[in-house]
């Protein structure tokens, strides 16, 4: 029998995801108590209200993202981010992380998911300081393997010092994904399970809130 882990972070009201980002507002736009005195005493309902930057929580970032002539969220095949094989490699201690490509081998179409442990900070000033991020040879080694998506427990993918993104520009542009803040990585063996995480359709938007999981066999 198959078991599922949620590897995304909880969306709340007023949530800090990356510093200088809009947080998102979580409120009700239809109440019970406004429903009651539409449809009759005891008969409620809640419509909620949701405005948030499209970089909350637990994200995937497509190639529109980086670059204007890459497709947005609408284009994103569902077997590119549907019950894909994956891995998870401990790189726990490390800050700048490299890859060799003995440790990505067999994963074309896959997902490759980086542990740092990163995660355990979320919600605090920590998460935001020195995170762990993988090297421009890194993202080299990941496109000559032939990921479908990569996604690691940390704010950034990239190193934040400059201006410079030179992961997000080499995977993007060969349109592999990219899942950022994830969380709960350490619960995973090392391979034997795969990956969901499917974006809504939303045009003209390079990234979006996803839900993150993967189904152990």
């Amino acid at each position: 029998m198959s078991s599922f882990l949620d590897l995304s972070h909880c969306i709340t009201d007023g949530m800090v995801t990356y510093p200088g980002l809009p947080t998102p507002v979580v409120a009700d736009h239809l109440t019970r108590e406004a429903a009651e005195e539409i449809y009759g005493p005891g008969i409620t309902f809640q419509i909620g209200l949701v405005t948030m930057c499209t970089n909350t929580g637990t994200y995937m970032d497509v190639p529109f993202h980086r670059f204007a002539d890459g497709h947005d969220l609408t284009e994103v095949p569902l077997e590119r981010v549907c019950d894909l094989p994956a891995i998870c490699l401990d790189k726990r201690g490390q800050t700048a992380i490299d890859l060799t490509p003995e440790e990505v081998a067999g994963t074309a179409d896959g997902a490759v998911l980086i542990l740092t442990g990163h995660s355990q900070h979320w919600g605090t000033d920590a998460y935001m300081e020195d995170h762990p991020y993988l090297t421009a040879a890194a993202a080299d080694v990941l496109v000559e393997a032939g990921v479908a998506v990569v996604g690691i427990d940390t704010l950034n993918i990239d190193s934040i010092d400059g201006t410079g993104r030179p992961v997000h520009t080499t995977l993007l542009r060969q349109e592999i994904y990219i899942i950022e803040h994830m969380t709960g990585l350490e619960q995973l063996p090392t391979d034997g399970f795969t990956l969901t995480a499917v974006p809504p359709k939303i045009e003209g938007a390079g990234t979006f809130t996803v839900r993150a999981f993967v189904k152990l066999d």
